[in-house]
């Protein structure tokens, strides 16, 4: 595997690869890596002759500058890792790489960047598609992998495909969890011992709310779990909404749909995690 930190050695790559008939997989992502990536990877592997990695930690899409500088980094662990999963070129770009100027861009989603993470994360999703749409252009992917934890990121993302016409296929894989349901994150390295073991609440919140669905009207299935969370003292929910899989908007009751996305946030500690199921209703 190639570590590469300048855009225009990529590029060169990229251009040799595609004019000799390569098929280019690409995962996106900001380090720290655990299963969950080591899935998409292997997924690319597997339907592609060349899987490119990027490992750059955003600093658009955050709205913490505290947020930022604690998020784990762990290149040389992420190197070893990418190594074993057929992973053939590692981006490892500087912020001033990307961002040689200040962005000043602005991309408008509409109602999809209007609730849940758009909500509680002003400008969040304007940072993710500025460096997406970034990414693209550089590594100019036939296949471009997403987990499906962060769900709304791929709605947001799948949009911005559509909307600028970028000519490849964007794959989500379901979200990867540990042997206690805690879906995996990198944010989960920022928990204590404590608070890892509290952490699988949140998984279990949805289980209860998906087994209510067909028996309770959402508002009691909100309440109720907003109840069962606040036994613990260290959670603190930010959102649980029922939405529509596809345009992420809440739902009033669920008569009409073949399928509903139960999507939470909540703090463990300074910890913010999310997760969401998917419940089909058929």
């Amino acid at each position: 595997m190639e570590v590469i930190e300048q855009v225009s050695a990529l590029r060169a790559i990229v251009t040799a690869l595609r004019c000799g008939g390569k098929r280019i997989g690409f995962v996106p992502t900001m380090g720290a890596l655990h299963e969950g990536h080591l899935q998409l990877l292997r997924a690319s592997a597997r339907e592609n002759d060349i899987t490119i990695c990027s490992v750059f930690v955003n600093p658009t899409q955050f709205n913490s500058a505290s947020d930022y500088k604690l998020y784990p980094r762990t290149l040389e662990y992420d190197i070893s890792l990418l190594q074993t999963v057929g992973c053939d070129y590692l981006f490892a770009p500087s912020p001033e790489e990307i961002y040689p100027q200040q962005s000043v861009l602005q991309f408008s989603f509409g109602a999809l960047e209007a609730v849940m993470e758009g909500e509680h994360r002003p400008g969040h999703f304007n940072g993710v598609a500025t460096v997406v749409s970034k990414l693209f252009h550089i590594v100019q992917p036939h296949k471009a992998y997403f987990g499906q934890k962060d769900l709304q990121q791929v709605a947001i993302v799948r949009q911005l495909v559509q909307a600028l016409s970028f000519d490849l296929e964007l794959v989500c894989y379901p979200t990867v969890r540990e042997t206690d349901g805690l879906a995996m994150s990198s944010r989960n390295k920022r928990l204590s011992e404590a608070q890892r073991q509290l952490a699988p609440q949140l998984y279990k919140a949805l289980q209860t709310a998906a087994a209510d669905l067909q028996q309770k009207p959402i508002q009691t299935i909100k309440s109720e779990l907003a109840l069962q969370l606040q036994q613990e003292e260290e959670i603190k929910l930010e959102y649980f909404e029922v939405v529509d899989p596809l345009t992420l908007q809440p739902l009033g009751d669920i008569s009409g749909q073949d399928e509903v996305a139960l999507c939470i946030a909540a703090y463990v500690g300074e910890v913010r995690l999310i997760d969401n199921v998917l419940v089909n209703l058929k």
